[in-house]
């Protein structure tokens, strides 16, 4: 690509970009999305994160795990058993890295 080409492709990328982000703010009127949508926009959150740390839990180099000495695993195990029990975000991650470190650091797994 030359220099003119990339620069067409950024300011159209930019205005791409700024339509789509400020299409709500150009209406007149408060645009009432159906029930429906906002009850499936409540989960949103958290599929993406479950989508997001899944592979990194279960996949290790583009590849299931195959043993059950995986480090991951019992932080996983360890954080959701905190959670559950407080419901805490906070000791859940603390939970969760007080596992993992140990296991990582001094038995290499």
């Amino acid at each position: 690509m030359s220099s003119t080409e990339t620069f067409i492709a950024i300011i159209g990328l930019a205005l791409i970009t700024l339509a789509t982000r400020a299409f709500f703010l150009f209406s007149e009127r408060e645009l009432v999305l159906p029930d429906w949508i906002n009850r499936g926009l409540r989960y949103a959150p958290l599929a993406a994160l479950t989508a997001v740390l899944t592979p990194e839990i279960v996949m290790s180099q583009g590849q299931l795990i195959d043993t059950w000495q995986d480090a991951r695993l019992f932080a996983v195990a360890a954080a959701s058993a905190y959670f559950f029990w407080r419901r805490g975000i906070l000791g859940t991650i603390v939970t969760g890295m007080a596992v993992l470190l140990p296991l990582k650091l001094l038995l290499g797994w």
